[in-house]
């Protein structure tokens, strides 16, 4: 047996929107027809009232610092328990990140703890939505109107995902995508800036076109194109935007297979769960999930250690999670903590993910969950 944690995949026109971009349209660079229509897709579709395709999630986060206007000192509250990039974008501004710690059954901010790291230097809050599970938006909203701070959703492995009836990433004034392989819906690299706010949607294309008016100039609002604002290279090239407009035209069913996938996970291991050996992802109230990745949560480190050797043995590759920010040297250096990190420190040690990956399928999760089983029957 040999199944990996992920594998990147193809499921309609890909390769065949590479070689229009080539052949037909002319153009690999960024901002041409295939962005457009990607950009469009993530409007009509999320909702959003702006979307920038961009070369990365992390592109995304960092024009979204911009936006936020991220000057040194200013403070930005998120968990300590998510990916470098949520953190570096604002420190590339000389922004502090300030980590709070996390719930047990999202692996999500704790909300009820944002107000005690609140300070008058506090700009922004970054919710990270863990595993395409939502934080508790309407309280991290509630909290961002009354303290007058900017809100951005690092909604990176939430597409698609919603929280009472609204897709994640279109709540907060701001929203970022990820489209890296290794997430539901791929383009190798590549991100998008969803603008929820319309303060923020000409500066955005300002940012977006490295700092010129250059979309206005397309539009023939402006004879011609100049400096304007701070910006950068923030646009995928054309067969990226090519590849992902492909997989767009897929995206509900590539969603439901892994949701489905998700689901064989979650109820075979149960018994599990009932016997206190493990704990599941818990399934959040009036939330939907996009199932882009499955977990589980050990006893202890070394029992985590010790599955992950039992599963390498059969072919099964599976892994930890994040390293806490807050713990690392470059946090410890540019951040700081607000409060006990104590779930964070515990469940970080504990977490495991199991494969998924949308051409997996249901027998190959059942030989994952056997042996899981089998971990436990020998070890218990």
């Amino acid at each position: 047996m040999n199944t990996p944690l992920n594998k990147p995949f193809i499921v309609g026109r890909e390769l065949y929107n590479i070689a229009q971009a080539v052949t037909k349209h002319k153009q690999i660079s960024g901002g041409g027809r295939f962005t457009y229509q990607c950009q469009e897709w993530l409007q009509n579709t999320l909702g959003s009232q702006k979307a920038l395709l961009t070369h990365s999630c992390s592109g995304a986060l960092e024009m979204a610092a911009i936006l936020c206007n991220i000057q040194p000192g200013d403070e930005v509250i998120m968990p300590s328990y998510t990916f470098v990039s949520t953190a570096n974008a604002f420190v590339l501004r000389g922004g502090v990140p300030v980590f709070i710690d996390i719930k047990p059954d999202t692996l999500n901010l704790d909300e009820s703890l944002i107000e005690s790291a609140m300070t008058e230097k506090t700009k922004a809050i970054v919710p990270v939505h863990y595993a395409g599970f939502p934080c508790e938006m309407d309280t991290v909203m509630q909290i961002a109107t009354r303290y007058n701070v900017f809100v951005i959703e690092d909604a990176a492995q939430a597409l698609l995902s919603e929280y009472n009836g609204k897709k994640l990433g279109t709540i907060g004034h701001l929203g970022t995508l990820s489209f890296h392989e290794t997430k539901n819906i791929i383009s190798g690299e590549g991100g998008a800036l969803l603008i929820n706010d319309a303060q923020f949607i000409d500066r955005a294309e300002i940012i977006w076109e490295k700092g010129t008016d250059r979309r206005k100039f397309q539009r023939g609002e402006v004879d011609k194109y100049t400096w304007i604002d701070v910006g950068s290279s923030y646009s995928p090239s054309e067969t990226i935007a090519g590849f992902l407009r492909a997989q767009f035209e897929h995206a509900d069913a590539i969603i439901e297979k892994r949701r489905s996938l998700w689901n064989v996970y979650f109820t075979l291991l149960q018994p599990l769960e009932e016997k206190k050996y493990i704990s599941l992802p818990a399934k959040v109230h009036e939330s939907k999930n996009n199932g882009h990745l499955f977990y589980i949560i050990t006893a202890s480190a070394a029992e985590r250690t010790q599955l992950i050797e039992h599963l390498n043995q059969r072919g099964i590759a599976s892994v930890f999670h994040y390293i806490p920010l807050h713990s690392s040297p470059a946090g410890c250096r540019y951040g700081r903590t607000a409060g006990s990190m104590e779930i964070t420190n515990d469940l970080s040690l504990r977490v495991l993910r199991l494969p998924l990956y949308f051409e997996m399928t249901e027998h190959d999760v059942k030989e994952v969950v056997c042996a899981v089983h089998d971990f436990f029957r020998k070890n218990t």
